[in-house]
């Protein structure tokens, strides 16, 4: 029975973030894709543009918090529970460069009620650690994606 209730979490997180991602223009536009969903977790990537840098040649932290903003996003709401931000923090470890592929990876630490709280690391495609994103998460009601009847 485990396995039966594991597959259909694995199904809904899959549903919803398909749901998402379909709706998440910001995130597309980005070249953000959607790597890997499970329940409470999500992994996303993001290639570096030159349009993406800063006035010292590196990723600029703005397109790092999105990227680990959307992975937070996809994670909380692979429950299929409407869900938002209610506030995130962000350290900067090292400097994203122009051709680097990013991967953010989201994972969750706690979920209590409405509220739980993720932690996102974001690493370029050699596993150097750039940043280190921690965000906590409201539950609004509602489905991310409807289910058939």
């Amino acid at each position: 029975m485990h396995k039966d209730i594991h597959a259909d979490a694995q199904a809904l997180a899959e549903l919803a973030g398909k749901s998402m991602y379909d709706r998440d223009t910001t995130s597309q536009a980005l070249g953000m894709k959607l790597d890997e969903i499970r329940p409470g977790y999500a992994r996303m990537s993001m290639p570096v543009r030159a349009d993406m840098l800063n006035g010292h040649q590196t990723c600029h932290g703005g397109y790092i918090f999105m990227l680990a903003d959307s992975a937070f996003a996809f994670a909380c709401n692979s429950h299929n529970q409407n869900t938002v931000g209610a506030g995130c923090t962000i350290d900067y470890i090292a400097p994203g460069r122009e051709g680097d592929v990013l991967s953010a990876e989201a994972l969750e630490q706690a979920l209590t009620g409405k509220t739980g709280v993720y932690d996102i690391k974001v690493s370029n495609q050699d596993g150097r650690l750039i940043a280190l994103f921690r965000g906590k998460s409201h539950r609004i009601g509602g489905h991310v994606a409807e289910l058939a009847a």
